[in-house]
This record gives C-alpha cells, structure tokens and sequence, in this order.
C-alpha cells in the first residue's frame, strides 16, 4: 500500500522573500582600491558593462583617452543591449517575472509550492516553499529537514542526483547550490556548509537544471542565456554547449535512455541535442514557443506542446544516436495527436466546459499514462485548471486514449504535477493544490480482460462476452488511422504518420 505522507502545506505561515541581498559589502566602510583591482572585483559581478562603466567614471589613475574609449565601448554595449532586447523581449523582465512566465508550475509568484521532485529510486521528495526554504520529506523517517541558505532565493527548479541517495541540485536566482544530505542524520536544519555553490557570469536566474541518467552530468538553464552549462560538481567547472540561439534556454528535458536532451527557448524554435558528440536539430514551431514537452520512457517519442494552441504533438526519433554518429536522428515533421479545445462533457454535477491550452504535460515512466495539466480559462465562469488523464501505448504503435479527469475539492486548483519515478503497482500521479495540500493518486492499471474506461470522463464499461475487449478500441490517435493533413515545420517529405478522426477530446 501506498505508505507517503499526507502534507498540506498552507501559505499562513510562509513569508514572502523580501529584497535580494548580493553580500555584506554594504555593511562595511569604504575602502579605496586601486582601478585593476575594483575592476577585477566587478568582472565576477558584473561582467563586461560592470568594468567599462567602473573605467569610464574613474575619477583618477586612468588616462583620459582610456575614459573616453570606455565610455564609447558602454554605448555600444548599451545599444547592442537594447537591440537585443526589443528581438527578445522577455529580457526586459525582472527574474520573478521570467521564472514565473516559463515555470512549470501555474502562478509561481504567489503559490506557496513552487517546485516539487521525487527522488528517483525512493519514496522521498523535496518542495520548495513560498518562502524559498526546501523541505524533503521521506516514507521511512519521520525527520524532515529544512534546507536554507542566504543564496537560495527565487528557486525555480529541483533536482536529485540519480544513483545518488542525497544529492540534490537547486535552481536559485544567482547560482545552483548542490545540498548533500545525510540520510542517517537526525538533524533537521542542515547547516550551509553542506551546500556547494556554482555560479557563472551571465547565467542568471537558473531556471531550470535536468541531471543524466548516469548522475554525470548536471545540465543548467536560463532564459537569459543562450549557452547551456555542463557541469562537472566534483570541480565546481563548466562548459557551455555551443552557439544556441532563441535568447535563453528556459527547459530542460533528458530523455530516459540519456541519448537526448530537449531545450526549449523563449522564442518559437526548441531543438533536441545528443549526447554524445553535442550536436543538434532544431524545429520551429510557427506559432509560438514551445510550453511543455515529455520524452516516452524508451526516448524515441517527444511530445509537446506550444503556447496558445490547444493541440499535443508528437515527434518520433526513429534512429538510435549511436555513440560517435553525432546525429539526432528526428522526423523531419511533428504529428499533431490530440486536439484539446474546449468541449462540453457530461458530469455527475451536470455539463461542464473542459479542455484549451496546457500548462505542463508529465508521461508515467512506464509509458502507460499521460497527465496533462490545463490552464484555466479566464472567459468562462469559475473556469479552473483541471488534470486530463490519458491510455497510452508507444509500441507496436503509438495510441493515445482519453480515461479521466481529476479536479480538486471547492477552490482548491492543481497548480503542478509529476510522477512517482519507480511506482511498481501502476502510476502514482503526485498533485500540488493550490490550499497547500500535495496529494498522491494513484492509478491502477487494467488488462483487455477487466473493464475498460470510456473515452468520457473515465467510465467503465463492460467487455463483449469472453473477455475480449480492448482497452484501445477508440483511440484518441493512432498511428495507422486514416490519413490527414498533420503539420509540418520544416521542409521535406509527407510523414505516412496522421491525426486521426477521433481526435477531439
């Protein structure tokens, strides 16, 4: 049975973060240095536009026509800076404002659960608070440590190290702190000599981090960063991912056999790196940028999602990225497998209007369930965010069948979702509300032989006599439907593969 806490986490005793504090510099009288050293100092701080603004106003030690000339190179900077910003316009926004327009979870700024992660072998996980405290809870202790730290602020992303029992990656306004918890410790207030700092100029805020597989490498993210960061934690060292365009990285996806990663950007392009050789394919999306996406458990299927469409699509990668072929191998077009615009369906409680645009979409890792979490409709009336559940099947052929709904008690809204990463009895949907209560459904799976769910609202129905009925009689899609025009990016041939009939929710 399922054996996990029951946790209702209300935002009452939470204290927003207040002002960002970069250090104590301000509490200490001023010293006069000299220029090489003050510009050193700014370089780690600020970069470039630090030293030459430092230069340019330098009351002395500094030749005249080396004032001028820094003062010229600012301007420049400047420009190109504001050039930058008009073709990219979510650099203009603070950092609260862009963790919150790509975070995963709805309302990020004033929800009190702003981040949620399973560790990937146990029954433990970590919740980032309103606050930006971090506490990790586990089935087998009743202890629950508290993580803080003077630089932990806006978290926007956790992550535990696979293959690791206590090392647990944090996305935090300035840098990444990697805590590293004793599990046999009965202390519930870690001290921060536990966490490692890792900072890099320019990658700021880190939005989102994505470890392999392999626990080797650390990926981090930030939209205000076109490089992508690998790091090496054991030497505090990093190497960014070359020339990635798009104004920012803001998600990270590794596939769950570590041959792929997807990275989506703030603009309507998202591309898909191997990694072995590090290169990539990139696909425009046309209408926007890329919301959300999730690998299938073998990673030969990406699907997605793109903001202000109410479709999923499907991208196939067919051919393995073998080790030193340096080739992604993905279809050249995506498949368009289920349309969620908004429908009328029947209730219990009478008729109700579900369906629009997703905000996340999570894939159980044995490929059996898809939960896709919708954004409320701010036209319609009491319109709340609701989970869609769906069937899936990767292979023969892909099949994706609608079989439930999951709403929350009266004014309670799901605002994040993922899954347990080694349920063994099924799929354990874990829901972040926005009362504070994270709760833990668990989805149990039936064979052709028991009843079957209706592609409405997920009710049974009873089987043909003999027990021969198929739990995928209506698939929502599937790949050998009749054909029809799919949408296609990019140039090339017609895919074989289509959007079937069925394929309204």
């Amino acid at each position: 049975w399922i054996n996990l806490p029951v946790l209702n986490l209300t935002k009452d005793p939470l204290k927003t973060p207040g002002r960002l504090d970069h250090g104590t510099r301000t509490a200490f009288i001023h010293h006069r240095e000299q220029v090489w050293k003050r510009c050193i100092n700014i370089w780690r701080d600020m970069g470039l536009s630090g030293v030459l603004n430092e230069i340019a106003n330098s009351e002395e030690e500094v030749f005249e026509w080396v004032k001028t000339a820094s003062s010229w190179a600012l301007a420049l900077c400047r420009w190109a800076s504001s050039l930058h910003g008009s073709l990219f316009p979510h650099l203009s926004l603070r950092s609260e404002d862009l963790i919150a327009e790509f975070a995963q979870v709805t309302n990020w700024s004033s929800c009190c659960l702003r981040v949620f992660a399973w560790h990937p072998h146990t029954n433990k996980f970590a919740v980032a608070l309103l606050d930006d405290s971090i506490r990790v809870y586990n089935a087998s202790s009743t202890t629950v440590p508290s993580l803080k730290h003077r630089l932990q602020r806006n978290v926007a992303a956790l992550a535990w190290k696979p293959l690791s029992a206590s090392v647990l990656a944090v996305a935090c306004q300035t840098c990444i702190l990697i805590w590293t918890l004793d599990p046999t410790s009965l202390s519930t207030r870690p001290s921060s000599g536990c966490a490692q700092v890792l900072s890099h100029p320019g990658h700021t805020p880190v939005t989102s981090l994505a470890w392999a597989p392999s626990g080797g490498r650390l990926l981090s993210a930030s939209p205000v960063d076109a490089a992508i960061l690998v790091w090496d934690v054991s030497t505090e060292t990093c190497v960014p991912l070359p020339w990635f365009r798009g104004g920012g990285v803001t998600n990270l996806l590794w596939s769950p056999d570590g041959s792929k990663v997807l990275a989506t950007t703030p603009s309507a392009v998202f591309r898909v790196w191997e990694a072995q050789m590090w290169t990539c394919e990139r696909w425009p999306t046309l209408s926007g940028r890329c919301q959300t996406g999730c690998w299938s458990p073998d990673g030969n299927r990406l699907l997605f999602t793109v903001l202000g469409e109410p479709l999923i699509y499907s991208l196939s990668f067919p051919e393995r990225c073998g080790e030193g072929k340096g080739h992604v191998g993905g279809a050249k077009s995506a498949t368009i497998v289920a349309d969620l615009s908004e429908t009328t369906v029947q209730t219990p409680d009478g008729e109700e209007r579900l369906g629009g645009e997703a905000h996340s979409m999570v894939w159980d890792p044995s490929g059996e369930r898809l939960a896709v979490l919708m954004k409320g409709n701010p036209r319609v009336q009491d319109g709340k965010p609701v989970i869609l559940l769906f069937r899936t099947r990767n292979s023969p052929v892909f099949e994706l069948l609608p079989c439930g709904i999951i709403q929350g008690e009266p004014g309670a809204q799901a605002q994040l979702i993922t899954f347990h990463p080694s349920f063994n009895k099924g799929a354990l949907l874990s829901v972040c509300w926005s009362t504070g209560r994270i709760a833990h459904i668990p989805l149990y799976f039936v064979n052709a032989q028991f009843p079957r769910f209706s592609p409405v609202l997920g009710r049974t129905q009873e089987p043909p006599a003999g027990g021969g009925g198929s739990t995928h009689d209506l698939p929502l899609f599937t790949e050998t439907s009749p054909t029809s025009a799919p949408w296609d990016p990019l140039p090339g041939p017609p895919p074989t593969q289509s959007h079937s009939p069925h394929s309204h929710f």
